[in-house]
């Protein structure tokens, strides 16, 4: 059994929605804000993406630290990026770029862990991003506020489960989990999200007989609006709605891509169209058809897993890339058709970069290594400036030339372009555990003066 998973005969009473301890109090939070409130799909490149082969190119070095691939002109004169991107090079007028993203750890999982928690310095309880927004913005739909697609599996998982149970803010904060090994999730021919299945027990007519009760038990008094919106997620077919990519068109899921990647982009989609506020999802590719299962960790490239960082192979850029390129450029324009790129922040980052040295062949296929000295980001949407080059690094990508970016100022940045104050006290006594400790970027927001 889950741990992270009470009985719902458990939290019916208590006016809450079961997956990972979520409570109905913040999953379906009470009232209507004036106007559309923002949220956010945060898509983690688990393993570290090559910048050089991205974002940053640097066509005029030396050909072991350039790499194979040329860059290509985007859609905003002089900002050049790899050939692998096309259809991102072609939106370029729709996100920003960081450059000079920097920290010290080059090792995945307390990277990970730093990436999680907006800080190089995380507590051991530190809850994750999705659950500061998901606490400070809750949702007003009756959807989860937050949803994680795709677990960390492998070496590169962060060393605890707090981006699961909600770290110090509780289990209330804590995400629904779609998706755990490597046949459970989305593209997966004939997968259905099961988490919302009431228990084979508890009927549509026990689950009323229920609500007379709890009614019957506080002498006829109304229901609370969390308990009584809490028998509509559970009866209604809102929740589960929201979460079937069978409603999708065809094309448009092709247009994503099927591969995990591709469709939780998609299902994220759906889900801040339904009123989520944050979604974390895992920027795993998928294999290639034949492909023993290996990892998720897509991007740790270091061609120590039989395939080279620039194959065509589950641990390849030129496997991985394109399709990352296509889902997240279409996510972009889906967004954007539906007139919800200006209210959804969209992030694209790893925990770290990699290597300016491609490492040579011989004892293995070649490949980039760990590097978090110096690496890039992407964000669109949602109160970020499109079109803009933030930072440098030198002329090897290797170390940052200019603007550097903390982990702190770059998470600081994300909670003001979702309309909160990273100076936001998280804990009862309103004095410690702020939000974040750094500073927003104005140059990336377009709300700065």
């Amino acid at each position: 059994m889950n741990p992270f998973r009470p009985s719902r005969r458990e939290l019916i009473h208590a006016g809450a929605v079961a997956p990972l301890g979520l409570s109905l109090s913040n999953l379906i939070a009470a009232g209507s804000p004036a106007r559309r409130p923002k949220s956010c799909v945060f898509v983690y490149q688990y393993g570290g993406l090559s910048q050089l082969d991205s974002w940053d190119p640097k066509p005029t070095a030396p050909a072991e630290i350039r790499g194979p691939y040329r860059p290509i002109a985007t859609a905003i004169p002089g900002f050049r990026v790899g050939e692998l991107m096309p259809r991102l090079a072609a939106l370029a007028d729709k996100y920003a770029v960081i450059r000079s993203m920097t920290h010290g750890e080059p090792v995945h999982d307390r990277a990970n862990k730093m990436l999680l928690a907006g800080t190089a310095a995380p507590a051991a309880d530190a809850p994750a991003f999705g659950s500061v927004v998901a606490k400070l913005r809750p949702a007003a739909a009756a959807v989860p506020p937050y949803v994680w697609l795709q677990k960390f599996g492998g070496g590169a998982a962060p060393p605890d489960p707090a981006y699961l149970t909600g770290g110090f803010l509780g289990a209330a904060f804590a995400p629904v989990l779609v998706g755990v090994g490597h046949d459970d999730n989305l593209a997966t021919p004939g997968y259905r999200v099961t988490a919302f299945d009431a228990d084979a027990s508890l009927t549509g007519g026990r689950l009323t007989s229920r609500r007379e009760l709890l009614e019957h038990l506080d002498r006829g008094n109304p229901l609370r609006p969390e308990q009584r919106r809490a028998f509509d997620v559970l009866t209604g077919p809102g929740v589960r709605a929201a979460f079937d990519l069978d409603r999708e068109p065809a094309q448009l899921r092709d247009r994503y891509g099927r591969n995990p990647l591709g469709q939780n982009l998609l299902l994220a989609r759906r889900l801040v169209e339904a009123g989520t506020r944050l979604v974390g999802v895992v920027a795993w590719c998928g294999l290639k058809p034949g492909e023993k299962f290996m990892s998720i960790e897509t991007w740790d490239m270091h061609g120590n897993a039989g395939v080279g960082i620039f194959d065509d192979g589950w641990n390849g850029l030129g496997f991985a890339l394109p399709r990352c390129d296509a889902a997240v450029s279409a996510l972009l324009e889906d967004l954007e058709a539906r007139g919800l790129l200006d209210d959804t922040l969209v992030v694209l980052v790893g925990e770290f970069g990699r290597t300016p040295r491609v490492t040579p062949s011989g004892t293995r296929v070649p490949g980039r290594d760990h590097w978090p000295r110096c690496y890039s980001a992407m964000l669109a949407g949602g109160g970020v400036r499109g079109g803009v080059v933030y930072g440098a690094s030198d002329a090897q990508a290797a170390y940052v030339k200019d603007a550097p970016v903390s982990l702190e100022d770059f998470t600081a940045t994300l909670y003001a372009a979702l309309g909160i104050d990273p100076a936001t006290r998280l804990s009862p006594d309103g004095f410690t555990r702020p939000a974040g400790t750094g500073t927003p970027i104005a140059e990336l927001l377009t709300g700065a003066a």
